[in-house]
């Protein structure tokens, strides 16, 4: 595995294999991997083939964290990430400093204007911009195929779909399932930083979703059901319900009356200092077996 610092590394190594017309798949992360983003390594290389490539970038991105929010003590273990990256074969990492992102003297932006507004773009204004911008710069850097991203981070895919689509860029945006703990606790980097008590709190996030789930068929409006998702997390007196939105699970459009297509539920909930999110796509009839 080739580890790049720079970009002038990486373009180097990714002009060599588009020299024989490998295939490039790109997974951006900010480390500290888990088996959830090593599920997204798998992804891509079913995605790449056997004739393929694929390149992980770790990158822990300042512009997308807002001024009080935990830049700093974001967990960070290279070692162990460039470790992890080799067991699942992947080709590439590109692992570069802030400086080598970010010149001193930039002043352009990416932005999805609608959509890095509402959700979590409202209760963190400047995230998603921060997101657009960065995958924006990777993919500049890295020119791939297609990059892979989970599903966990729900708004954050239909923003960069929505990016890829508006400015022509021609990279196939590719969603992967969330990946869970055996108590249903979606996985996270942060969930390192959780309390003991706050980790055996957290997994209320997939009970509400469980039972959202169970009660999307029954006819019940989108408010209703959002109550009881919300009435659900708050009985958890270590949770700090930020958001409980349900909306349109193709287009993020608000939802009135009853369920009659597939909604996407979407939490935002912080335990102690650490900010969780989670999401739930149901259906108001049972999804048909494949």
């Amino acid at each position: 595995m080739q580890i790049c610092r720079t970009k002038t590394a990486i373009r180097a190594r990714i002009t060599d294999w588009r020299s024989t017309g490998a295939p490039v798949v790109l997974v951006p992360t900010m480390g500290f991997l888990h088996d959830g983003h090593l599920s997204l390594m798998r992804l891509a290389r079913a995605r790449a083939g056997e004739q393929g490539r694929v390149v992980a970038s770790i990158f822990v991105n300042p512009t997308q964290f807002g001024p009080n929010e935990d830049f700093e003590s974001y967990p960070r273990d290279e070692a162990r990430d460039f470790d992890l990256l080799r067991s699942e074969g992947v080709d590439a990492v590109f692992a570069p400093d802030i400086a080598e992102v970010y010149d001193p003297q930039a002043q352009t932006i990416v932005e999805t204007t609608e959509l890095a507004k509402v959700l979590i773009g409202k209760l963190r204004p400047g995230h998603f911009r921060g997101v657009a911008t960065v995958v924006t710069k990777l993919f500049n850097i890295i020119r791939p195929d297609a990059a892979v991203f989970g599903e966990k981070d729900y708004q954050q895919l239909a923003v960069l779909r929505t990016m890829a689509r508006d400015l022509d860029m021609g990279v196939e945006i590719i969603g992967a399932p969330i990946q869970r703990e055996a108590d249903g606790l979606a996985m996270s980097s942060r969930n390192v930083r959780l309390s003991p008590a706050d980790r055996a709190a957290a997994p209320v996030l997939a009970r509400a979703l469980d039972q959202a789930e169970i009660m999307a068929p029954t006819g019940i409006t989108a408010s209703r059901l959002r109550s009881h998702v919300r009435a659900t997390l708050e009985g958890e007196p270590r949770a700090r319900v930020q958001s409980v939105d349900i909306r349109d699970a193709a287009t993020l459009d608000t939802i009135a009356g009853p369920l009659t297509r597939p909604a996407v539920i979407l939490l935002a909930v912080s335990f102690g200092k650490v900010f969780l999110i989670d999401n739930r796509v149901v259906h108001p009839t049972p999804p048909e077996e494949p």
